[in-house]
């Protein structure tokens, strides 16, 4: 993509150019006017991560952006596709996700898309994969939790990198090693172990309006459990988020019992359209919306 370029939508002209450190400020302004519980610190983070661009208005104001992030030389996610109400209503979403779209055309594209952004996504030829829950609130300690037989956990290690990387490849589908490091490097985390290996991992970190749970990767519902349970005690009586796309029962029973709610769901949708593959590791926190 070119440094700049512009574009008449109906009587709205914008230009388009890259993201910069520089919009954070402006950025935060944007996701505060659709109700994005991102701050500043959240978009700093992602421009590390990603790449993006601005739709920036006749005076230089910025009325819409769109980010996306590669993973390994042949998949990305994409994420933070934000427009102002006028700028929405003239199609600057699908504006927007077109210029995504040529510069990921040699990669599959995930992204996870709220029921109002639904239309344009499948419009775009994406195709709906999984449903994400959004859980959410007041944090309670949950007790005593078993961790499940043959198991302990421990805090995670700058060290584990390697390995909690390969468990989220064969979870996720895809290489995020590289976004691994910085979610670790500003994280609290635990690790599973089982015969002195990693078996699962939790991370939890500081996310909007408190904390996230995300990503957490294990085997089964047990393991999960026990991956959450240390993060929902450590910040009962605080703000506390999770986003998962696994349906299991008990898993959904622990996570009200730590005080969360369902506040939303997302659809999965992805481009090309990608089958579900069984794998003996599962993601049962999202790392955002974003990240998947």
């Amino acid at each position: 993509m070119s440094n700049a370029t512009s574009k008449r939508l109906h009587t709205y002209e914008l230009t388009l150019r890259e993201l910069q450190e520089s919009d954070i400020d402006k950025l935060h302004q944007l996701s505060v006017g659709v109700r994005w519980p991102h701050r500043p610190a959240d978009w700093q983070m992602l421009l590390r991560l990603g790449k993006g661009f601005a739709g920036c208005d006749k005076i230089g104001r910025i009325v819409g952006s769109a980010m996306w992030f590669p993973m390994g030389e042949d998949f990305a996610t994409t994420g933070m596709v934000i427009t102002s109400p006028r700028l929405q209503a003239q199609g600057g979403g699908r504006w927007l996700m077109n210029h995504v779209m040529e510069q990921c055309h040699d990669r599959r594209l995930q992204v996870n898309v709220p029921q109002a952004a639904y239309r344009l996504y499948h419009a775009l030829g994406f195709k709906p994969v999984a449903t994400v829950v959004q859980y959410q609130g007041e944090a309670i300690d949950p007790g005593e939790v078993a961790v499940p037989t043959g198991a302990k956990l421990r805090p995670l290690e700058a060290a584990d990198l390697a390995e909690i990387s390969r468990l989220d490849e064969i979870a996720f589908g895809a290489d995020r090693s590289a976004i691994l490091a910085e979610l670790l490097a500003h994280s609290d985390g635990m690790a599973l172990e089982r015969d002195g290996r990693i078996a699962g991992f939790s991370l939890c970190r500081k996310f909007g309006r408190g904390h996230v749970i995300g990503p957490l990767v294990a085997t089964d519902s047990d393991d999960a459990i026990a991956l959450a349970a240390p993060h929902a005690a450590k910040h009962a009586g605080h703000f506390l988020r999770l986003d998962t796309a696994r349906p299991e029962e008990a898993f959904a029973a622990f996570i009200k019992r730590c005080g969360l709610s369902e506040f939303d769901r997302v659809t999965t949708m992805s481009l090309p359209a990608r089958p579900q593959v069984d794998t003996e590791m599962h993601t049962f926190a999202l790392a955002s919306h974003t990240l998947g």
